[in-house]
């Protein structure tokens, strides 16, 4: 098991998207603005968490992720383990071996099994509870609306001027 910034980030997404899974799915635009993350990045880290079942993606107008389990039937391994490639273990070559090469693989091994049982015991609930409980309420969700649908709606305007070149003339005539 690997600990690394991808680890880092995935762990802090998922724990953002737990805090607002009671308002819809959540966009990684958000999600992005929040934590600082850019998203390019996100969606590489989502697409593993998608491959493993975590969560689930909506399209379209409103879309965003939303967890595919329980959380408390998620652990931290369980994300640590989406986003990292297996590690690969160490080669010693027969020469190494043979001039005395004393290899540590027991202790890393070991090392490895405690932290995978640690990661292993902490849920994603337990997380999020411990957030809220910093945080209070979860402030509610801000859509970011691109496009067309950013600009607000405009009040229909009313023509007070003549709409023909005759009611124009007639108008001017009138108005003197």
């Amino acid at each position: 098991m690997r600990l690394s910034t991808k680890s880092r980030f995935a762990v802090t997404a998922m724990i953002d998207m737990g805090m607002r899974q009671h308002q819809g799915p959540v966009s990684l635009a958000a999600i992005s603005q929040r934590q600082h993350i850019s998203i390019s990045y996100l969606e590489q880290i989502f697409s593993k968490m998608r491959q493993h079942g975590l969560v689930e993606s909506t399209r379209g107008p409103g879309g965003g992720y939303t967890l595919h389990r329980d959380t408390q039937h998620i652990s931290v391994a369980d994300i640590i383990y989406a986003v990292n490639s297996p590690d690969r273990k160490e080669d010693v070559s027969d020469e190494a071996a043979q001039n005395g090469y004393v290899s540590t693989e027991e202790l890393w091994s070991h090392l490895n099994q405690k932290m995978e049982d640690h990661m292993q015991s902490i849920s994603l609930h337990s997380l999020i509870a411990t957030q809220l409980s910093k945080a209070g309420q979860v402030p509610p969700s801000q859509s970011l609306k691109r496009g067309v649908f950013a600009q607000k709606p405009q009040p229909a305007m009313t023509a007070k001027a003549p709409n023909s070149v005759f009611a124009l003339g007639g108008f001017l005539a009138n108005s003197h």
